[in-house]
């Protein structure tokens, strides 16, 4: 017998990519359980279904960055005493990503690359010593969000967050819609598609001298890269990102400061019209802004 649960969550996280860097990402989970009937008659109740295997899913993967270990330019360094991880993403031609974090703000993924299967990989070895006996087998189907207008993918931290948005490498694939004087402008959403390509968005307020971080010894060129550093609940977050694949805000980085970023954006780029925004953050939610 089989269980099924569409729409099970959607995991919004970032990855390490060799050729587009670090890359904010939001996928849809489908699951499907198989098994024995249990004594009530059932593979696995439909509320602990949900409830667990969510539970489990944001633990593992949501919100976190995520690590292709096996992959040539990983190098990731656990000192267990603070339970920290150093990892340095050794890409060619300056754009090296550097960051150092508490253990629970990665995904340890040991294949070459973040893919789908990969990652649904990982999940199912995490999710199976969770299951009862009864349940002999799981299938994951991993999915983004079909979306058939400009979309872009953004990484952020929310160093002010009680909750793990504080970490400072997560992200979202997410859609934006634009008005402009009440009609909905394609030319104004691809803008933000091209503009935001695989972007990390940071606030002015977290840039650091690079010697106040762990990454002074590691590098000469700093001045290609954005220096973040700032402490928060979960602890001490510290990034280093090429400056051509960042852009920097002055205030903080949430989905509503961000859609009045560009709101304000498209009333600077053409003051004579009037602008409604609806910028997503990853599937279904979002904020709107006017300009």
């Amino acid at each position: 017998m089989q269980l099924f649960v569409n729409d099970l969550t959607v995991m919004d996280f970032s990855y390490l990519c060799p050729e587009r860097g670090m890359v904010g990402e939001s996928w849809i989970v489908d699951v499907v359980l198989s098994g024995d009937l249990n004594e009530e008659s059932m593979v696995l109740d439909f509320g602990k279904v949900k409830k667990q295997l969510k539970h489990l899913i944001d633990e593992y993967i949501d919100h976190k960055l995520l690590v292709p270990v096996e992959h040539e330019y990983s190098q990731v360094e656990h000192d267990e005493k603070s339970d920290r991880v150093k990892v340095d993403f050794i890409r060619p031609n300056n754009k090296s990503i550097h960051l150092n974090c508490p253990a629970e703000a990665y995904a340890f993924v040991y294949s070459q690359n973040v893919t789908m299967p990969s990652v649904s990989d990982y999940l199912k070895d995490v999710i199976a010593t969770h299951l009862p006996e009864n349940v002999a087998g799981i299938e994951l189907n991993l999915r983004a969000e079909v979306i058939n207008t400009p979309f872009y993918h953004y990484t952020h931290g929310l160093k002010k967050h009680d909750g793990n948005c504080q970490r400072i490498a997560h992200g979202h694939r997410s859609k934006v819609v634009v008005f402009e004087n009440q009609h909905e402008s394609i030319k104004w959403q691809e803008y933000w598609a091209k503009r935001w390509c695989d972007i990390y968005i940071g606030s002015n307020e977290d840039i650091v001298d690079i010697n106040e971080t762990v990454f002074s010894l590691l590098y000469t060129k700093a001045e290609q890269h954005h220096v973040f550093a700032y402490e928060s609940s979960q602890g001490r977050f510290e990034l280093a990102i090429p400056k051509s694949e960042s852009e920097m805000i002055d205030t903080d980085t949430t989905v509503e400061c961000l859609a009045q970023y560009m709101a304000d954006e498209h009333k600077r780029l053409d003051s004579s019209s009037a602008f409604k925004v609806l910028a997503y953050e990853g599937v279904g939610k979002g904020a709107i802004a006017f300009a």
